[in-house]
């Protein structure tokens, strides 16, 4: 269950991830915790979300969250970058993941297979391209379900 407090603190961090070049991905407030920890999730839109991105939120945040006294009490803020999905979705993570292996799911069957492992070769407005033993497969990109990457082929 979401906490109370998280709406108004991602209308707050926000426009600070907003003015870094951040976006905010997730933020959970756990108040089980002694004390609680806000944890806020950052993507840098441009590059890799670094260290430096995660200390200029956090210290963007922090004041700006001690400032408008929402949260009375003490509490401990994480600021992270949410790691690496296993589904690729932006651009940037079919270039960045190229030569990776994938699996691939299709809505509806595709030369006979909903699911297809290989090589990402690279997406296109059209396809995915996918490397099969040395074979290329272009899969309509209207048939894709979704795109993963696969733990071992």
């Amino acid at each position: 269950m979401t906490h109370p407090l998280v709406p108004q603190i991602i209308d707050l961090a926000t426009p600070i991830a907003d003015q870094l070049g951040l976006e905010i991905v997730n933020v959970v407030f756990q108040t089980n915790q002694s004390p609680p920890v806000l944890r806020v999730d950052i993507r840098n839109l441009h590059s890799d979300t670094g260290l430096t991105d995660c200390e200029n939120m956090s210290h963007q945040l922090e004041t700006t969250l001690d400032t408008s006294e929402l949260i009375p009490d003490a509490y401990v803020l994480e600021v992270s970058s949410p790691g690496v999905s296993p589904t690729l979705t932006s651009d940037r993570d079919f270039i960045s993941f190229k030569g990776f292996p994938i699996t691939i799911e299709t809505t509806e069957p595709y030369k006979g297979n909903l699911h297809w492992q290989g090589q990402l070769m690279h997406r296109d407005e059209q396809a995915v391209v996918i490397s099969l033993k040395g074979r290329m497969v272009s899969i309509p990109k209207e048939l894709v379900k979704w795109v993963k990457l696969a733990e071992h082929l």
